[in-house]
């Protein structure tokens, strides 16, 4: 195993670096159309709230795979021709952006109804309260479930490896078909997404008891 790892590190670092990178990508992404799909999932506009429902419950129940797949056959052949990293990232943003609207939607239902009904009184607008007092609090309550969604999103990014998104799995499966050593090959690709996961972990624990003193 050391030798393959010393013959092939410069792949497994490159397939390392693509992992992190399209996983933070597709973070901020997700998180960013995930919080808005959330706000809109608690409108008081019925059909506000019927779009984002509909958008979560679309997507939440279709395979990740199958979304990869669309902008990687799908969208080329129609439209505009995309890499599979492209197609990854937008896979991974959309799928998990629903899930992470869900996790939002909940945080801001946990905020005590009190505080919008103070904030109102004040003179602020119903878009106000919503941004400075509940949606700060609501991302607060939220942080340990995101967390965790960070780190299934991670996970999920091996999914690249179907659309020849460059990411360690995908440079796992050229090594294991170059070598023929499929055993040694794949322990370290695992071995590479714990050296990613496991910091997370410990991270997000650390970040949950130091909200819970706060």
């Amino acid at each position: 195993m050391i030798n393959l790892l010393e013959t092939y590190s410069s792949l497994l670092w490159a397939g390392f670096c693509n992992t992190w990178l399209v996983s933070l990508l597709a973070l901020f992404f997700s998180t960013i159309i995930g919080s808005l799909i959330g706000m809109m999932q608690t409108s008081t506009y019925l059909g506000i709230r019927k779009i984002g429902n509909i958008y979560v419950e679309f997507f939440r129940n279709i395979p990740l795979l199958v979304i990869c797949m669309f902008f990687y056959v799908v969208i080329p052949l129609y439209f505009v021709k995309i890499n599979g990293f492209t197609a990854g990232l937008l896979g991974l943003t959309i799928y998990t952006s629903a899930f992470i609207a869900d996790i939002v939607k909940g945080g801001i239902q946990s905020v005590p109804e009190g505080q919008k009904e103070v904030g109102l009184s004040q003179g602020f607008t119903k878009r106000q309260v919503m941004r400075y007092i509940i949606f700060p609090q609501a991302i607060r309550l939220s942080l340990p479930p995101l967390g965790n969604q960070f780190i299934n999103l991670v996970k999920n990014s091996s999914v690249l490896a179907m659309v020849a998104g460059l990411d360690i799995m995908y440079y796992g499966d050229v090594i294991a078909s170059e070598t023929f050593a499929t055993f040694e090959s794949y322990i370290l690709v695992g071995m590479c997404y714990l050296v990613i996961t496991v910091p997370l972990t410990y991270l997000m624990k650390k970040l949950e008891r130091h909200l819970a003193l706060q």
